[in-house]
C-alpha cells in the first residue's frame, strides 16, 4: 500500500491500528492500537514522563504532616483540615527513587483544599529547593505557597528534578 499524506485531521469512528507484516509468513500483528482504550506496545523512550490529569488515586492529609513519596506520586492531595495546616514534602531522594526521576522529570502536584477550613501550607524537604519566585517569598503566583480553604482552594505545584535526587519546587497555578 502506498504512503499517504493528509493536510486535516483524520478521523475514524473504530480507531487506529499499527501493524507489522511478517515477510515470509504473512502474519499481520498489531503493533499498537488507539481508541477508547489506548495502548502501545513495543516502544521504546528514553526519559518519558506521562502525567494522568484524571488522578485516579489521590491522597488525604489532614493535619502537619510530612507527606510521603507515594502520597505524592499520586499528584493529587486532598485536606480537609478545620486547624492551620502545613504538608512537608518528602525528601528529594525518597520523592526521585519513588517515581524513577532523572534529571528533567516533572511532576505536577495538586492541592485541593476546597472541602478544607483553613489554610495549608506546603513546605519542602532535603534536596528540595524553592523556585526563585518562591524563595523570595512572593505573595502571589509562583511565590505562593498557602492554598487558602474554600471555593479558591485549588493549586497546582510543579516539582523539576534537577538530579535523580534533587528537585526545584513552585507553584504553577
Amino acid at each position: 500500500m502506498a504512503n499517504s499524506t493528509f493536510s486535516g485531521p483524520v478521523r475514524s469512528q473504530n480507531g487506529f491500528e499499527t501493524v507489522s507484516i511478517n515477510s515470509t509468513t504473512g502474519a499481520v500483528t498489531t503493533t499498537s492500537t488507539l481508541g477508547v482504550t489506548t495502548s502501545v506496545t513495543n516502544l521504546t523512550a528514553t526519559n518519558l514522563v506521562f502525567t494522568d490529569i484524571n488522578h485516579p488515586s489521590t491522597a488525604a492529609i489532614n493535619a502537619t504532616a510530612t507527606a510521603t513519596a507515594a502520597e505524592v506520586a499520586t499528584g493529587y492531595i486532598t485536606s480537609t483540615s478545620a486547624a492551620a495546616t502545613t504538608i512537608t514534602l518528602p525528601t528529594g531522594t525518597d520523592l526521585g527513587t519513588a517515581i524513577g526521576a532523572t534529571r528533567g522529570t516533572t511532576l505536577d502536584l495538586f492541592v485541593d483544599n476546597t472541602a478544607g477550613a483553613n489554610t495549608v501550607t506546603i513546605a519542602v524537604a532535603t534536596n528540595g529547593i524553592l523556585s526563585a519566585a518562591a524563595a523570595a517569598g512572593s505573595g502571589a503566583g509562583a511565590g505562593l505557597l498557602t492554598v487558602p480553604s474554600g471555593v479558591t482552594g485549588l493549586a497546582r505545584f510543579t516539582i523539576m528534578f534537577s538530579s535523580a535526587t534533587a528537585y526545584v519546587f513552585s507553584r504553577t497555578a
